[in-house]
């Protein structure tokens, strides 16, 4: 130990006097690399695999981060969506308040009623809001329903598909007066009581006539999809299709209309027969003396009756 450790000094001394020996050293270094690459495998071969396991264990963690923003990003996008289609159901309900003659409130749906046979839904407009019986609801197409029910904050509207819905049309092409009914579940409309010969086709549009005053004229309700004329039936059997979108709106407009027409005109024959009978009535009530014969006398006949009815008739 001591010979090498004398011959290590002098190796020393010389090559920091002399520099002689680095050729020696890169020479040496050269020859041994192999063995230090070998040496140092099971180092790196260890070194390899952890980093793969974290690097895999990194790709796993970042791929669930991934997978749960696309996630959030996917139902971002679903709501920026239904917003903006949204936004433009309500632009084109304010294009179509503007433009009615009539003063309307925005209302929006809150649910369908319970019942499955028949078509309604509640908005969130009632009598605090300016919301009456029988007013009607559309869209920015064209009508959805009317009013039926009226509470202070809510409304029932029955829809035109109901079955026991009906509304007064009009032909665009040749005026022709009808009335639309409902079909219930379908979501459809029947023409009913038209004759085989009335002068309607597949295509025709049609729009609310006005002549019952609860909807204004000209509104858009149906287009006819189907007409089938047989000789052997007395009426036609006519198919709708509601031009306005039944069961895709979530806001609709409310026409605030006033029911302002005249009532009926009364047969004056037949009121002045219910004032005699409500006068023998009262008189018979007031006498409690006479007898049920008196009575009996004393009530007009049928015959009495029907002559009186000529006579005011004859006058």
């Amino acid at each position: 130990m001591v010979f090498f450790a004398l011959i290590a000094l002098i190796l020393l001394g010389v090559d920091s006097h002399m520099r002689s020996l680095a050729v020696v050293r890169q020479v040496i270094s050269t020859a041994l690399y192999p063995l230090q690459v070998v040496a140092l495998a099971p180092r790196d071969a260890l070194y390899y695999v952890g980093d793969y396991f974290s690097s895999l264990s990194d790709l796993k963690s970042e791929n669930e981060k991934l997978k749960l923003q696309q996630t959030i990003n996917g139902h971002t996008l679903q709501q920026g969506q239904q917003l903006l289609a949204e936004n433009m159901q309500l632009r084109r309900l304010l294009g179509t308040a503007e433009r009615l003659p009539v003063k309307s409130v925005l209302g929006e749906i809150l649910y369908d009623t319970r019942d499955a046979f028949t078509r309604k839904i509640v908005l969130d407009r009632g009598l605090q809001h300016g919301v009456a019986l029988g007013q009607p609801v559309i869209d920015h197409i064209g009508v959805v329903g009317q009013v039926t029910r009226v509470f202070p904050f809510t409304s029932e509207v029955t829809l035109l598909t109901d079955k026991n819905q009906a509304i007064p049309v009009q032909v665009v092409r040749n005026g022709l007066r009808s009335v639309a009914y409902g079909r219930g579940q379908s979501n459809m409309l029947d023409l009913r009581f038209m004759p085989t010969n009335a002068d309607i086709q597949k295509g025709d549009i049609l729009v609310t006539s006005g002549i019952d005053g609860v909807y204004p004229a000209g509104l858009a309700v149906a287009t006819v999809s189907q007409v089938e004329n047989k000789s052997v039936d007395v009426f036609a059997r006519i198919v709708c299709y509601p031009t306005a979108g039944i069961d895709h709106n979530r806001q609709l407009l409310i026409l605030l209309i006033e029911n302002k027409l005249a009532p009926r005109p009364v047969d004056e024959a037949k009121e002045k027969n219910a004032k005699k009978a409500g006068i023998l009535r009262h008189a018979a009530s007031r006498t409690n003396g006479t007898s049920g014969q008196d009575a009996v006398e004393a009530a007009p006949t049928p015959a009495s009756t029907s002559t009186s009815q000529a006579v005011s008739s004859a006058r």
